[in-house]
């Protein structure tokens, strides 16, 4: 009944096909104890173990491997076995909660009663899947994600949500436990749950409260199928569900690094890149650096040594990359005018951000028109919140004007902070764009607030809201008003009201 204690467990690629591979997905699982890697005797090893093995590196499932191959090679060279035994029930987080189970009767430590070492075989989730092997691709496939992750730092981690009704709602943490987070870890192609999440740790979403007091046996395939109370009274998203998943290792972190700054978390950043055969550290060019750029930037490890000539130039990422190497660039073809040296892209990493989301309930109380004349309009044109056809409009004239309340909360982790600094700051305005209002056509208005991507946030897919509007020539209304990403994908296409007047579904 005791757990099992060991310094380290890893799983060692054996066949040359797999040891080329990132991630390594099959080989000996070996324990490292007394300071010597051993392996683990086969002879009690149960599909329940290779589970548990898989998912804390970070693999959802497991499948079944060529053992004949494996049984040549332990005869060719004689393993060292592990004294003793493993006995999981499957749902374990790691090999360190399972249990210790007889101890091997191992002759000269060389056999273990005609078994042969123990070897897994894991399946990706389609993220970490090797390029080649697309059957892992088309295993993992989802015509419609039921369940996803917001406003977490890094890839595996976030707030969990559900798709119910065709709109999106969070998980209450009323008996929000690891297993239930290791079931939302596997359907989404990680492996078992590091943690378990309460208390909006992850930042608060927007909308419904779907699920409440989750109960999961662990070996569900989705989030759904486990047991919860519908009724979620007394919830409210300051109790919002989070998690933390294991996730494959990569080694993007052994490509980048920081250098320069005043701590390990800030300073210019040095990738790793082949050149003429070798691989060389160099500066990323600072030409369009942003901060999306900047955000998938996360999987580094401090610098020492200072490399100033450049090795990447025009790279535009879009924020969910796992790595700069996967974000659009130059290539070889390098260009940039600066130089590296002191204009080299640089970062300052924080653990928490924040997150801008508009209110949409205020949005359809408030809005209304108002007949304005030009002469009180003379700093929203100076300021070009007018339409481009005000610059021909008298002044003694009327512009017709959509006025409603922009109420924007900040549901992140830390302070909301401007870009710039209090003594640029003139009139209202903390920066020079913050907010865009476009009415897309008589039957539709967006919001779009941090439209430039200036101020960092966890999520910026709630960024942006959309209305349906009906107007009459003298009178609007505006309803079913909703933040991006808040709805189906199938809901958004079918959007009625952009193109008539006709209010069809409220």
């Amino acid at each position: 009944s005791l757990n099992i204690q060991v310094e380290d467990v890893r799983i060692r690629a054996i066949l040359s096909s797999y040891r080329k591979r990132i991630p390594v997905t099959e080989g000996y699982v070996e324990v490292k104890d007394g300071g010597k890697w051993k392996q683990i005797c086969d002879a009690e090893w149960t599909k329940h173990n290779s589970r548990v093995i898989c998912g804390m590196f970070g693999f959802p499932g497991e499948r079944k491997y060529n053992a004949r191959v494996y049984k040549m090679f332990a005869r060719r060279r004689k393993p060292s076995y592990w004294d003793y035994s493993v006995n999981c029930t499957g749902n374990e987080a790691h090999l360190s909660s399972c249990k210790l189970g007889h101890a091997v009767a191992a002759k000269a430590n060389s056999t273990c009663g005609g078994g042969t070492p123990v070897v897994v075989s894991c399946v990706p989730g389609r993220a970490f899947s090797p390029t080649p092997m697309t059957g892992f691709r088309k295993a993992f496939r989802q015509e419609q994600p039921l369940v996803r992750l917001r406003g977490g730092a890094i890839v595996g981690e976030g707030r969990v949500e559900v798709l119910k009704n065709g709109e999106w709602g969070t998980i209450c943490d009323d008996n929000w436990s690891l297993l239930s987070a290791t079931v939302v870890c596997r359907e989404l192609g990680f492996g078992s749950a590091k943690e378990a999440l309460s208390g909006g740790r992850l930042g608060q979403g927007m909308g419904p409260v779907h699920m409440n007091e989750v109960k999961c046996s662990g070996f569900e395939k989705s989030i759904t199928e486990c047991f919860f109370n519908k009724e979620s009274l007394g919830c409210s998203h300051e109790e919002d569900a989070a998690i933390t998943c294991n996730v494959p290792a990569m080694g993007f972190q052994e490509r980048l690094r920081l250098s320069g700054g005043r701590n390990p978390y800030e300073g210019r950043v040095e990738a790793l890149v082949e050149r003429n055969g070798s691989l060389v550290w160099g500066t990323v060019c600072s030409d369009g650096w942003g901060t999306m750029e900047a955000m998938v930037e996360t999987w580094y490890w401090p610098g020492e040594v200072s490399a100033d000539h450049v090795v990447m130039s025009g790279v535009r990422c879009s924020g969910t990359e796992m790595s700069l190497s996967h974000c659009l660039h130059h290539g070889a073809h390098l260009s940039c005018p600066k130089g590296g040296g002191r204009n080299a892209a640089g970062v300052s990493c924080s653990e928490t951000a924040p997150d801008l989301v508009l209110n949409p309930q205020v949005v359809e109380q408030t809005t209304y028109m108002e007949d304005r004349p030009m002469f009180m309009l003379q700093c929203a044109y100076e300021e070009n919140c007018l339409s481009t056809t005000s610059s021909k409009t008298p002044a003694n004239s009327y512009r017709r004007l959509l006025r409603f309340s922009s109420q924007i909360h900040n549901n992140g982790q830390s302070d909301f902070r401007p870009k710039a600094g209090r003594h640029s700051w003139v009139h209202y305005h903390s920066m020079e764009v913050f907010t865009h209002y476009d009415l897309l056509s008589l039957n539709g208005t967006k919001v779009v607030i941090n439209p430039n991507y200036e101020v960092p946030e966890s999520d910026y897919s709630n960024n942006f809201m959309k209305c349906r509007c009906r107007y009459d020539g003298h009178r609007i209304w505006m309803y079913s008003c909703h933040n991006g990403g808040s709805l189906s994908s199938e809901s958004e296409e079918s959007f009625p009201g952009l193109l008539n007047n006709q209010v069809t579904h409220r």
